[in-house]
């Protein structure tokens, strides 16, 4: 049962995993969030763990930065685990001035600059969206806790440190509220293994106020994010 990125074993791993990019993130969340956690994997330090929540099982792992990252392990969670729903718990860039720091984007779809979908061999473009009941249940949890969000479409990009830094504006003015790297892959991997997927998103800095937090912030903070996340369980 072991893949070459993942040492948990058969049974593990929560049919719902939590995915934030940082494997540190990850292991707050579980020491914080999570009664009595259980470590599956340190391969390659991407840490992961199960443990309940309000006694019902789920799972947090590290997904690594950028889509090829998280298209390993979100390929071995649904391909070798079992695994039903992935909920990616990440931060990302805000296109928007409605958009500010902490606040929390849930991606209803996602464009990219990505061949990630090539491989699929598709006469077109495929449109990567969320999972309608996750980004539903997301909602409602948002609206119950009294946490703001916002909805809408977001750009995955395979560039973090761009020679074009003036390009972002051209899919601000196509209606993407934010960037970050990672939710058109594991769009596409939800729909390629018939699976479901959701992005939820804070806001770390803004590209109109270029507002930064810290990495400290982005490891241990973000608590919104998480119970809008935990509210699916």
């Amino acid at each position: 049962m072991p893949t070459p990125h993942n040492g948990a074993k058969e049974g593990q791993i929560a049919k719902t995993v939590l995915l934030p990019g940082d494997p540190l993130r990850a292991k707050y969340i579980a020491e914080h969030f999570l009664e009595n956690p259980v470590q599956f994997n340190t391969v390659r330090n991407m840490f992961g763990f199960t443990g309940t929540y309000h006694g019902k099982q789920v799972s947090v792992m590290g997904s690594g930065m950028g889509m090829p990252s998280l298209g390993i392990y979100v390929s071995e969670l649904y391909q070798f685990y079992g695994v039903e729903n992935v909920i990616r718990i990440g931060s990302t860039g805000s296109y928007d001035p409605s958009c500010k720091i902490f606040d929390v984007i849930i991606a209803e779809g996602a464009c990219t600059d990505s061949s990630f979908a090539h491989q699929y061999n598709l006469p077109g473009t495929f449109s990567a969206i969320a999972s309608f009941d996750l980004l539903r249940k997301a909602v409602e949890g948002a609206e119950k806790l009294k946490i703001g969000y916002h909805v809408g479409n977001i750009f995955s990009s395979d560039i973090f440190y761009s020679a074009s830094p003036e390009e972002w504006k051209k899919w601000a003015a196509m209606g993407c509220l934010c960037v970050e790297m990672e939710t058109y892959a594991l769009y596409c991997l939800a729909a390629y293994y018939h699976k479901k997927a959701l992005s939820i998103l804070t806001v770390s800095d803004s590209f109109i106020t270029h507002q930064e937090t810290t990495s400290e912030q982005r490891e241990k903070g973000f608590s919104d994010m998480i119970n809008v996340a935990l509210s699916l369980i």
